[in-house]
């Protein structure tokens, strides 16, 4: 296909998957964007696997919170159950007000240094502070009849949401809610007020895949192509990760006649921006035993912005490796190194021995910041001949890494 051709399929691509409902998992949207993914897959000739899991979907309504009778502006925590209460509360700005603190029968308000973070969920396992566990275990002990808690900014964990919801967590039972520092300082400010609190919300059994397209080479090892498919709820998620799921789907249709040494698996992961990362941990479940056979896992994520330029890092690659991708990426003018960075799919695979890249936008913390995770991760935010470029360098990190097999 003519550039001008793939473009247009590129631009097709992200319309599909930013533009037809949310692609949290377990939505509809979510299921819709993984048969499209895997149907385009397909029709590239690549054998096509929809593993299932199961996982939770979540909906909520309105949320109601008032301290003396004044309203607060709050949010429901994602996965946060349904609640109506009211009565006294009680502060904490520490683990040791936390600890010290009687929250039994009262609402907990969390502020300061409590909330400096979000919260890893209970069951994540890739990164869980000991500080995060002792959190949780705190408040399933201290039975407080639901959460409130006063955030501000956390990029590394959190994108761009401002303010960022402590708990995103469907393992968590108590009832939360997040608000500014600002309409925290009205709760703060009323120690001895009666707090009330109303959220309307229910979780939803229901199941996620995760899309993998494989085509076989002339010997069993292979080369992972990855990006996850899910998005942020109430977020188009088109940087993050539309993006890099449409290089997964422009490789396929590059690689509709491929007869290499290697294997090529192409990896729409479900599960990168949901609190239990099931995609993951099913993947990782089922090759356990085979990752020696991964010669490569390329990572792309928040990729295709339309400032600056795409930017690339190795993860444990021997010397080999590491020149084919600096070969393939090796165009100044359009790629850049980057410092190590860990927030993605890219960070499992290295952990369990796989040599990894990661690709994502020179701007990546900017975007963090100030997009990612929120309504303005929009498709206008794409450029999408960077997305064309990009798989036109995979395309020859390919062919270096065969020709070197």
């Amino acid at each position: 296909m003519n550039r001008e051709t793939v473009l247009t399929q590129i631009a097709a691509d992200l319309d599909e998957l930013c533009c037809n409902g949310d692609r949290h998992v377990g939505s509809p949207g979510n299921r819709r964007a993984g048969e499209y993914a895997g149907r385009r897959m397909a029709a590239a000739g690549f054998a096509v696997a929809k593993p299932e899991f199961d996982c939770i979907d979540w909906e909520h309504g309105e949320i109601f919170l008032t301290v003396g009778g004044e309203t607060v502006e709050a949010f429901i925590s994602p996965y946060s159950p349904a609640c109506e209460v009211a009565g006294e509360f009680t502060t904490a700005a520490s683990i040791e007000e936390l600890e010290n603190g009687d929250f039994a029968g009262r609402i907990a308000v969390l502020h300061g240094a409590l909330c400096r973070e979000q919260i890893m969920p209970r069951n994540f396992v890739f990164y869980n502070p000991e500080e995060h566990q002792r959190i949780i275990r705190l408040m399933d002990a201290k039975m407080p009849l639901a959460v409130v808690a006063v955030t501000s900014r956390n990029p590394e964990l959190a994108g761009g949401q401002y303010p960022f919801p402590l708990f995103e967590d469907g393992d968590f039972d108590i009832p939360s809610a997040y608000l500014t520092e600002e309409e925290g300082r009205k709760i703060l400010s009323r120690q001895g007020s009666a707090l009330a609190l109303k959220i309307a919300s229910r979780r939803i059994p229901s199941k996620g895949f995760n899309v993998i397209g494989s085509k076989a080479g002339s010997d069993k090892r292979k080369i992972v192509f990855c990006a996850h498919i899910d998005a942020k709820k109430n977020t188009p998620g088109a940087l993050d990760n539309a993006t890099g799921v449409a290089v997964l789907l422009n490789l396929a249709d590059r690689l509709q006649w491929y007869a290499g040494k290697y294997g090529i698996e192409l990896l729409a992961v479900n599960g990168e921006d949901y609190y239990a990362a099931p995609g993951q941990m099913q993947y990782i479940a089922v090759n356990r035993e085979s990752f020696g056979r991964i010669v490569l896992a390329v990572n792309t994520d928040v990729a295709g912005y339309i400032h600056g330029k795409t930017s690339y890092c190795c993860f444990g690659c021997a010397d080999s490796v590491r020149e084919a991708v600096e070969a393939a990426f090796g165009d100044g003018t359009q790629y850049v190194p980057a410092e190590p960075w860990y927030q993605s799919d890219h960070a499992w695979f290295a952990m369990h021995g796989v040599p990894a890249v990661a690709v994502t936008s020179e701007k990546f913390m900017d975007l963090t910041t100030e997009i990612t995770h929120t309504p303005a991760d929009s498709i206008e935010k794409v450029d999408i001949g960077r997305i064309y470029g990009i798989t036109c360098a995979m395309e020859e990190l390919i062919k270096r890494l065969n020709e070197q097999a």
